[in-house]
């Protein structure tokens, strides 16, 4: 990443980082248990979660492996994993601060690496997956989820729409993009799929004043084409809600 965008991941997750201890998305999630399910993580391995969060991803394997490195580039994100651990009787975490794009481990270190609804904030995910691959030891499994976007100039719009919302947003990729850069960098893809889910317009915009939150909601009712489709905002009556995509994609490393 970028110096510019480091600093404006960690203003804008530092203030944030609490809220995400308790946030559905990310703490729950269809994508979550999901993961659990794809991997089977075994009681050897060793496991990397890059961009961890407030550590949901961390947590849930925790317990089916020998120790997970939960990393970040935000320290206060760092601290909530710290504070939170032990409340789970988590004793196989490694907290460190670690940068997606240049990663501070030994090649081939790791039997899965893992990161969720994270590379829509990186300059460079190309420069993660190639490190990602990297770090993982010959067999070994790359599983990422992300927010996704159509292809094309619908892409570009809900891209618009949410780096609005969130100034640390950079780009969300389409799943065919993400198999693109898996391919590219000699993963074999075992598993690509995508999930909706409805998102209340409210909670997803609380962070912003009621201006930038009319803003917002503009983009939604101006949304056509491929976008609107995407999208399939329901604004007219409470609960205004509308509709977001994730990407799941699993690749191994050639042994």
């Amino acid at each position: 990443m970028t110096e510019q965008t480091k600093a404006t991941v960690r203003r804008e997750f530092g203030a944030n980082a609490a809220a995400y201890v308790t946030s559905v998305t990310h703490a729950k999630g269809a994508s979550l248990e999901r993961l659990l399910a794809l991997t089977d993580p075994q009681p050897d391995w060793a496991v990397l979660d890059i961009a961890t969060g407030a550590g949901h991803t961390a947590f849930l394997f925790a317990p089916h492996v020998r120790q997970v490195w939960a990393t970040d580039i935000t320290p206060e994100m760092l601290e909530q994993v710290r504070q939170h651990a032990p409340v789970r009787g988590l004793s196989n975490l490694v907290i460190e601060l670690a940068d997606a794009e240049k990663l501070p481990y030994a090649d081939a270190a790791f039997d899965l690496v893992t990161c969720r609804i994270a590379p829509h904030h990186f300059d460079a995910p190309e420069a993660f997956v190639s490190e990602a691959r990297r770090v993982l030891k010959p067999g070994g499994l790359l599983a990422v989820v992300d927010n996704i976007v159509p292809d094309g100039v619908a892409g570009d719009y809900v891209n618009a729409f949410e780096k609005l919302r969130d100034p640390s947003h950079v780009r969300c990729l389409s799943i065919e993009a993400w198999q693109s850069l898996f391919a590219q960098h000699n993963l074999t893809i075992e598993h690509a799929e995508t999930l909706y889910k409805r998102v209340e317009f409210a909670t997803w915009a609380a962070r912003h004043d009621a201006t930038m939150q009319r803003y917002l909601l503009a983009m939604l009712r101006q949304a056509t084409g491929d976008a609107a489709e995407f999208l399939q905002p329901e604004i007219d009556d409470p609960p205004q809600t509308f509709r977001l995509w994730e990407g799941i994609i699993i690749g191994r490393r050639a042994v």
